[in-house]
């Protein structure tokens, strides 16, 4: 996960508490719904971008054993 993506899902989850417990304070539910989707969009944001690190690192894992075996025996 680069730095960006690290920091635009980490602000998107405090925003998001941040509005929820506004919301909760002063009974705006409406606010209080919008943080716990922006909550879980800063969550969606890091997950996705979790998985893409991971399927990067297996295509460059695949692409050095097919290298591997397209050398074979030399």
């Amino acid at each position: 996960m680069s730095v960006e993506e690290k920091f635009d899902s980490a602000k998107d989850q405090v925003a998001g508490k941040a509005k929820e417990v506004e919301g909760k304070v002063t009974g705006d539910k409406t606010r209080e719904a919008e943080g716990k989707a922006q909550g879980v969009l800063g969550k969606v944001k890091e997950t996705f971008s979790d998985l893409k690190e991971e399927v990067k690192e297996k295509f460059e894992d695949s692409k050095k054993w097919i290298m591997s075996i397209k050398n074979w025996p030399n």
